[in-house]
């Protein structure tokens, strides 16, 4: 009876607790209710919608009325041309986007906090913000302008030796544009989170390292570095749960036939079977499979993180 007892009081003292938080912060618990419906409304409750993954689904017929078919279509999609290709694609693109994009903006936080200029300081966090702000169509337009024939890249290229060929037209250049353009992209962006972490460093442990006759270098390797690494690590946890989510809008303004055994990924797999073709039953089972598989990539990671350096999510 003692445990039971026990669960009671601690129930009753939650409770109790809970109502005199409500009461003191009730405007804060309002303002959390439009986040609270915004997820339960378009994240939760369309979640019933994969069920049409293990359905012949037919719109006249509805997502309950459509005739079972269990994992016919996972099979399918399994047992597909496809499925190495857009898999192989997905890992390899996410792979270098995990190896060259993510250091990017904790290596450009760490050389911002590194100048001593605060007009330099500021005018270098504004030009590598601004292209986040540019619609992505306005970016894959540009990007397609300066790599076509005659475009300002690739008539650089011809003059040192290059033939000419527009770029996006080579398997084999895809990855690398998709790459330096997110980085070019993104990097400003995403390093404000990582400027925002060091400022939360004690200085003075930098006065300490300096009168113990560290220099720059060291400096980041034994103060900055471990000060960052919480964030790194919670930010690296969560890129792994995305591995595979790589960007469709871009990759499907970018790719063409041509390229498609290089450029084409699940995501633009998805995009190409369910709303083009109106395989939609198919289309979900490949974008569940997407799904099952970030989950356990994310659960994996934060499993490591927390044994590793106690750093999870939770």
């Amino acid at each position: 009876m003692e445990p039971i007892a026990k669960t009671r009081v601690n129930n009753n003292t939650f409770s109790r607790r809970f109502i005199r938080d409500f009461a003191l912060n009730k405007y804060l618990y309002l303002m959390m209710v439009p986040v609270l419906a915004y997820y339960a409304i378009f994240h939760y409750a369309p979640m019933y919608g994969a069920i049409i993954a293990f359905k012949d689904y037919s719109p006249m017929k509805g997502v309950f009325g459509s005739e079972w078919v269990g994992f016919t279509n996972f099979v399918d999609f399994f047992s597909s041309y496809y499925f190495w290709r857009i898999l192989k694609n997905t890992i390899v693109i996410s792979l270098y986007s995990l190896c060259f994009e993510f250091p990017a903006p904790i290596i450009l936080a760490i050389l911002i906090n590194e100048v001593r200029s605060k007009v330099f300081k500021r005018w270098v966090q504004s030009i590598t913000y601004m292209p986040y702000f540019i619609s992505l169509v306005v970016i894959c337009g540009m990007i397609k302008d300066f790599t076509n024939n005659g475009g300002i890249i690739n008539t650089l290229l011809t003059y040192l030796g290059g033939d000419g060929t527009a770029l996006l037209q080579r398997p084999e250049l895809f990855r690398p544009i998709y790459i330096l353009s997110e980085i070019w992209q993104k990097v400003g962006w995403e390093s404000i989170i990582y400027i925002a972490a060091l400022m939360s460093i004690d200085q003075e442990q930098y006065e300490a390292a300096r009168m113990d006759g560290a220099g720059r270098f060291k400096q980041i390797l034994y103060i900055t570095l471990p000060g960052i690494l919480p964030t790194i690590t919670i930010m690296f946890i969560l890129r792994m749960g995305n591995l595979l989510n790589v960007g469709w809008e871009k990759i499907i303004l970018l790719y063409n036939s041509s390229i498609y055994d290089t450029a084409d990924v699940i995501s633009s797999f998805v995009y190409r079977k369910g709303l083009l073709e109106f395989g939609w039953s198919y289309s979900s089972a490949v974008g569940l499979f997407n799904s099952v598989f970030n989950l356990i990539l994310l659960i994996t990671a934060n499993y490591i993180s927390r044994k590793v350096n106690e750093n999870s999510l939770w």
